[in-house]
């Protein structure tokens, strides 16, 4: 009688997954309708012995260990192992809310075609997840408070959920994304596409609990510009490099902006200080960086 499988991907994330699985495992469906299937790339921090545990005490949930050559290929293992006709998408660094998967559900009654996207509050450590879950005031969400119709643009599968047969006839995570990012709205973009609504629904909260350093954003948004590339050369639409910004205009900016090493350098100490303009500037840049070099082309 499994309602929803919740697939989490991991590679030796057990210092957050510790907190994920007991919060899904008191979640307000009740175990008995929902199963946990962690996706994972064989781990070497000590996950496989936790989830052992776990297992012996929680018969619905599932460790898969494989493998996988990235996170798309692995939520496809959860994917095809998933016993629900619902499957909730989250990660090993997401703690969730006790409805999170209750709100979720409500969506998919009466075979309606939706998938669902939730709220993600930003969380830097444990003590700023409690502070927020105890004072929801305190929670700046991308999408805000209300429900809303969304684009394919923003379906993160960090806290998302669709039909296991829509994803199944869509054909599932294009597994050629293994580098960081897309593969997620590059699923989301075909099932808009196939008629699939994509909808907001604030009431399904979860807490990201993954601060990155500044220099590793910077490489991820270098990976994600590399992965528009081949988003793009998939869907070359102009839907698709108006809203990724793969623009004759940003590329231009960017050339200009690598003409001017010196401006570079104070930005990129700003942006080192603080969170703000600077910052973004910056990850914008490296973002272009990674599209021109996905494209084989030169600012020289």
């Amino acid at each position: 009688m499994i309602d929803v499988s919740v697939v989490i991907p991991t590679y030796n994330r057990l210092d957050t997954l510790q907190y994920v699985i007991p919060s899904l495992l008191a979640n307000e469906l009740g175990n008995a309708r929902m199963e946990v299937i962690v996706a994972d790339s064989c781990s070497t921090d000590g996950t496989a012995a936790y989830l052992a545990g776990v297992m012996e005490r929680h018969r619905n949930v599932r460790h898969l260990p494989g493998d996988y050559s990235g996170r798309a290929m692995a939520r496809n293992a959860g994917i095809a192992a998933a016993l629900g006709s619902i499957v909730l998408f989250t990660d090993a660094d997401i703690i969730a809310s006790p409805d999170l998967v209750v709100q979720h559900l409500a969506h998919h009654g009466g075979g309606a075609r939706v998938a669902v996207v939730g709220m993600e509050v930003q969380v830097d450590s444990y003590e700023e997840y409690e502070r927020k879950r105890a004072n929801p005031s305190l929670r700046r969400p991308l999408h805000g408070e209300r429900p809303k119709s969304l684009s394919w643009l923003y379906f993160l599968t960090g806290n998302a959920s669709a039909r296991r047969a829509d994803l199944e006839r869509v054909g599932k995570f294009d597994e050629s994304f293994t580098g960081y990012g897309h593969e997620d709205l590059e699923l989301g973009y075909r099932l808009q596409h196939a008629g699939v609504r994509l909808a907001y629904e604030p009431r399904a909260v979860n807490y990201h609990w993954h601060p990155v350093p500044y220099e590793e954003q910077k490489k991820k948004m270098e990976l994600a510009g590399r992965s528009t590339v081949r988003f793009y050369r998939k869907h070359a639409s102009p839907d698709v490099w108006l809203r990724l910004g793969m623009t004759p205009v940003s590329l231009a900016l960017h050339s200009l902006a690598s003409r001017s090493p010196a401006l570079l350098s104070r930005l990129n100490d700003a942006g080192e200080r603080r969170a703000g303009l600077a910052r973004n500037v910056v990850y914008q840049y490296h973002y272009i960086s990674g599209i021109k070099a996905a494209l084989g082309t030169t600012d020289a």
